[in-house]
């Protein structure tokens, strides 16, 4: 006779900072999970873009990432910051100026103290959208969807870090449950 044994596991209150960065707009997002509540959740705290103008050099952007990322981390004070991966670019140019911002952007949390996780694309878009080649359209649709939100979150930059953030939450709490188990 085998005997079944029920496994109750309460995941704790999560708050994430999610960082899409970007060499013109550098998105971000935060994204609580209750699951304490009779149904759990995930709340959208708030998003935004920072916009940097192509009129400024180099430096004065990344200046302007690095105070507007560090504000905002400061004002929402999370317990985790998830940023997107570098992906493989074929322009290296680009690729270089894209790793400065994300740069800047690790700095931000790590002067902060705060842990932080790196997740690939496929990996987003996979946690949030089931599929890791889905279109920018399709993650803003589920953003909305798993955030409850009236209408997909604008601009797209600000919709994959919400995606970006989701993706964090989705990770820990499956990394908490397979601790639980074994």
């Amino acid at each position: 006779m085998t005997s079944t044994v029920a496994c109750w596991v309460t995941l704790s209150f999560m708050r994430v900072f999610g960082i899409d960065c970007g060499t013109e707009i550098t998105g971000f997002g935060v994204v609580d999970s209750d699951d304490q509540s009779r149904m759990p959740r995930l709340t959208c705290r708030a998003f935004g873009a920072i916009r940097l103008a192509k009129s400024k050099t180099m430096a004065q952007r990344l200046k302007q990432v690095y105070d507007e990322l560090s504000a905002a981390l400061e004002l929402w004070r999370p317990d985790a910051v998830a940023v997107e991966e570098v992906f493989y670019s074929v322009n290296a140019k680009s690729a270089l100026k894209l790793g400065q911002v994300r740069g800047v952007a690790l700095l931000a949390a790590a002067t902060l103290g705060l842990p932080l996780a790196e997740y690939a694309p496929l990996k987003i878009k996979s946690s949030v959208v089931g599929y890791g080649l889905a279109g920018k359209e399709q993650v803003q649709f589920m953003v909305a969807r798993l955030l409850e939100l009236p209408e997909p979150p604008s601009p797209p930059d600000a919709a994959d870090a919400l995606a970006i953030a989701i993706c964090h939450i989705h990770t820990a709490q499956t990394l908490s449950l397979q601790e639980t188990r074994g």
